[in-house]
């Protein structure tokens, strides 16, 4: 079987958006993900501010990431967000994904997005679907 970081590796290099978004991996264990991005300006929105999905996309990079982690293919089936501060440019965005409940086939995950201060700006919630193919 492989390990969260073999799994993560074959995941980042496929992943061409999480690319873009400048995802860099801090740390990963079974069901466990940390991950961190820089705001840029092709991330703003009208107002200024970070558009949401980039949050929300930096979420669910980390939800895809610990939920993959233990080596079941697992897909997303139910996601949330809850914007709690605005998120500007050069803000520097981690993401931090635990696993909350696991059974056969679905999993309950919690991502708490904060900034360099340290800030909570977002939770995310995740349910995903665990498949018995393996990685």
């Amino acid at each position: 079987m492989k390990t969260p970081e073999e799994i993560v590796n074959i995941m980042l290099k496929n992943d061409a958006f999480s690319q873009w978004l400048g995802v860099e991996l801090l740390e990963i264990k079974l069901g466990f993900c940390r991950l961190k991005a820089k705001i840029t300006a092709e991330m703003l929105n009208g107002f200024s501010i970070a558009h949401g999905g980039i949050s929300y996309s930096l979420a669910d990079s980390a939800l895809a990431f610990a939920s993959n982690s233990k080596g079941n293919l697992s897909v997303s089936i139910e996601t949330s967000i809850s914007h709690l501060k605005k998120v500007s440019e050069n803000d520097e965005l981690t993401a931090t994904c635990i696993e909350i409940n696991r059974g056969k086939t679905i999993g309950l995950y919690r991502v708490e997005i904060k900034n360099q201060a340290n800030l909570l700006v977002a939770v995310f919630n995740g349910t995903v679907h665990i498949s018995q193919k393996l990685w």
